[in-house]
């Protein structure tokens, strides 16, 4: 189904009609929230990037609102700080799109790209937005490392590559050669897992410090 209002094949439009399920939530908020974002979430940095981060969906008080990955919840203040400390970005996080941070070298997508009901996107809904993270990663060519955030974005990204799953399981810490590309693989930065410290801060460095090795011995 076309969209046509998209800009780029890597981006839904705003209107993206290809989930019923999300659209009918898109609705509900707008309705609800008039002011917030409420749209599939873009990309967030530029193409040159060697360096792709991939989340699962966006909270619907988070980028669902401000229209920026990972920028009103939680999880952003983990994610850009390290994001930060490794020089992946510059300026000062304050959970606000117009806060002037500048991704360094990195961009950042989504695996599902609207904000779903309860934070969990349907099986059937990550397969059709996958069509979005495909076209974004071949849009990259200068394209190195990828970071997933989660069991589900490490999935999305093996499906966008036609890459085994048997073959790439999932852990925290795990690295994984695709081709050009190396995926590196963390425990999603949410609230409830830092909480309950199935991710801790450490934990979370540990895999972009080895990113930044990695990508310094190119």
């Amino acid at each position: 189904m076309p969209i046509s209002d998209q800009q780029h094949p890597w981006e839904p439009g705003h209107n993206c009609p290809l989930c019923p399920r999300l659209v009918e939530y898109r609705h509900e908020q707008r309705k609800l929230h008039p002011d917030w974002f409420n749209a599939p979430v873009p990309t967030f940095g530029a193409d040159g990037a060697r360096l792709l981060i991939t989340g699962l969906a966006p909270g619907v008080a988070g980028a669902n609102r401000t229209g920026r990955p990972f920028t009103g919840d939680f999880a952003g203040e983990l994610l850009y700080g390290t994001l930060i400390h490794f020089g992946f970005a510059k300026g000062i996080f304050r959970a606000d799109p117009h806060d002037r941070l500048e991704l360094q070298d990195a961009v950042i997508a989504n695996a599902v790209r609207c904000v779903p009901p309860q934070n969990k996107p349907l099986p059937v809904e990550i397969k059709t937005c996958n069509q979005f993270l495909r076209a974004r990663i071949s849009a990259l060519p200068h394209l190195k490392a990828i970071v997933a955030l989660g069991r589900v974005a490490h999935e999305g990204v093996l499906t966008a590559l036609a890459a085994r799953k048997s073959a790439h399981p999932f852990s925290h810490g795990g690295e994984h050669e695709l081709g050009s590309i190396r995926l590196f693989d963390s425990y999603h930065c949410s609230r409830y897992n830092t909480n309950t410290r199935v991710l801790t801060p450490e934990m979370f460095r540990a895999v972009f410090g080895r990113v930044r090795e990695y990508l310094d011995g190119l």
